[in-house]
């Protein structure tokens, strides 16, 4: 029997299986194609997820493949103005990433970490009881982990095994996306797409490296199954239809449909059985926000999952990933249908758009828009207290070093400039840091395993008050503050 079995091995897959591998959790990710997607769905990472890599040493791997845009922090339903300035965060700036790179080095980290991986392996039943789950295969493999997690996108088959609803509304606009080679000279096809981008914020085509063009255009109609690519010939049937011209696109590295239909699962556990990334929700995809949004439910259940299978999670614990991550992508759903409408030709979203061009003039304004993009601005709600408690702690210089390379671990950490404190008893689960720079906005801060701030203060017997919440009842034989850093 597996701890975990993970059905999708696209980024969310991965990234869970990573951070249940440092807590030495046995994980088994099951794809159901045999070969990684080469479809590119997603063009990058922002500022969030990029501070997640960081926080686990993997910043430098995808550094070496991306290109940094500081500009793009600043963009709202394509509305360009400049970026905000003194964002909250040491990464301001969207790293431009393919998405097949992304999944390769994540996936290339899970097994680093000793995830199983099989691929060409097809769920196909879901059962589970009150001791674990049983998990059948398209080829009639019978498996059982004591927990599962679907992962499988949009068309989740874990969601609809567990019977959880996923309302919202259907699509009613479809795009093609491909990377192609074409014959057209670039000056020409540059300008084009200028002047067809005036009229059609749904449509664009540029270099994508390697001499590949990427390209994205409105198809004709919603697809009965979008899980089936376009054809070449589609493609260039609607190029034609909003340019005049197909610019001689061939050789299609990847083809593939996106739409902007907007879905929010009812629930994200039932039992055993959890839910994450696409499987929980689906969404437009103006601003890039689903790939890093399925990171970042990732790196929320991870830890609290692994502390469930490990058996020292609170009462309560593992359901904070719902109540936690379901209102952030409630806001994204929010955030990308707004950001539909703005693209509408009509003349009153148009007239929308003016005025919200105005206001993102102000830097106020524009910096509360990348917050809520760039998921900078999430502030899990930890009850009464300052302003910095339920925020994640971006990245800060200390003594020796800086902050996000004393979270390689998945641990939590204790940063305490006081020097008195103490987190006896849980020194299996926290580090305890006393080499603190004088950065740090209060006398102490406890950060969760994920990086938010789960309690900040100088009272010893107020931070024992709040240990337990997050991180289970002391455990016994434990005498010396554990100090690995200070």
């Amino acid at each position: 029997m597996f701890d975990v079995i993970i059905s999708g091995g696209g980024p969310t897959g991965m990234m869970l299986a990573s951070e249940l591998r440092l807590h030495g959790v046995d994980v088994l990710v099951l794809e159901k194609d045999p070969e990684p997607s080469r479809a590119v769905r997603s063009l990058g990472l922002h500022p969030r997820s990029i501070e997640i890599m960081d926080q686990r040493g993997l910043l430098e791997r995808f550094l070496a493949h991306g290109q940094q845009y500081s500009g793009g922090v600043g963009r709202f339903a394509g509305i360009d103005k400049p970026p905000p300035a003194n964002l909250d965060t040491a990464h301001g700036y969207v790293l431009g990433i393919p998405q097949p790179v992304t999944d390769r080095l994540l996936a290339e980290r899970a097994a680093e970490l000793g995830a199983k991986i099989r691929r060409g392996r097809e769920v196909t039943g879901v059962e589970q009881d009150g001791d674990g789950v049983g998990v059948e295969l398209a080829d009639g493999t019978r498996l059982r982990s004591r927990w599962l997690v679907g992962c499988d996108g949009g068309r989740s088959l874990v969601r609809r095994q567990l019977g959880i609803g996923f309302p919202g509304e259907p699509a009613t606009t479809e795009w093609l996306l491909g990377e192609v080679e074409v014959t057209a000279p670039a000056e020409e096809l540059a300008q084009v797409a200028d002047e067809v981008r005036r009229s059609h914020k749904g449509f664009g085509i540029g270099p994508a490296g390697n001499g590949l063009y990427r390209a994205v255009v409105p198809a004709s109609a919603v697809a009965e199954d979008r899980s089936v690519p376009p054809t070449l010939a589609e493609f260039r049937t609607q190029l034609r239809a909003y340019a005049g011209t197909d610019f001689g696109v061939h050789s299609p590295r990847s083809l593939s449909r996106f739409s902007d239909a907007t879905r929010l699962a009812e629930r994200y556990r039932v039992g055993r059985v959890l839910l994450a990334g696409d499987a929980a929700h689906v969404h437009p995809p103006l601003g890039g926000q689903g790939l890093n949004l399925g990171i970042q439910d990732a790196f929320n259940l991870g830890w609290k999952l692994a502390a469930e299978v490990n058996g020292w999670a609170p009462d309560g614990l593992l359901d904070s990933y719902d109540a936690e991550r379901r209102p952030v992508a409630e806001d994204v759903l929010t955030i990308t249908r707004a950001q539909s409408e703005l693209l509408s030709p009509e003349p009153g979203p148009q007239a929308v758009r003016r005025l919200l061009a105005d206001l993102m003039d102000f830097e106020d304004v524009r910096r509360f828009l990348a917050g809520k993009v760039t998921a900078l601005g999430v502030r899990y709600d930890f009850g009464e207290g300052p302003q910095l408690l339920g925020r994640r702690l971006h990245d800060i210089p200390l003594s020796r070093g800086r902050l996000y390379e004393l979270t390689r671990d998945g641990r939590g950490l204790l940063l305490d400039q006081t020097g008195g404190l103490s987190v006896t008893g849980w020194t299996d689960r926290i580090d305890h840091v006393t080499d603190v720079s004088a950065e740090l906005d209060a006398p102490a801060v406890l950060l969760r395993p994920d990086g938010h701030v789960a309690w900040l203060g100088d009272d010893q017997d107020d931070l024992l008050q709040h240990l337990p919440t997050w991180f289970g009842a002391a455990s016994g034989g434990v005498s010396d503050v554990y100090d690995r850093y200070g």
